[in-house]
């Protein structure tokens, strides 16, 4: 799989399992390419906060839904603290 480098977020960066989740999803790619930094630094920072593996992954899976659908920034989650 080659690396392909992706749009990062203001403080954060892409972490690996979102990156590869967005690769193989073009439409969600397509969305984050689109959103602003600071739009892409919520949804890092958002997925990144889970305490638990399991809890990233559903994340991970909601962000690429949310993304596909048009959403640019995660709902109901009061933002990155981290800015």
């Amino acid at each position: 799989m080659s690396k392909k480098t992706l749009a990062s977020g203001v403080v954060h960066t892409v972490p690996e399992d979102l990156r590869k989740a967005l690769i193989q999803m073009p439409r969600a790619l397509e969305v984050w390419e689109d959103i602003t930094p600071l739009a892409r630094n919520e949804w890092i920072c958002w997925v990144i906060s889970g305490k638990k593996a399991q809890t990233r992954g559903i994340r991970i899976e909601k962000a690429l839904s949310k993304l596909k659908g048009g959403m640019r920034r995660p709902c109901c989650w009061a933002g990155c603290m981290h800015r």
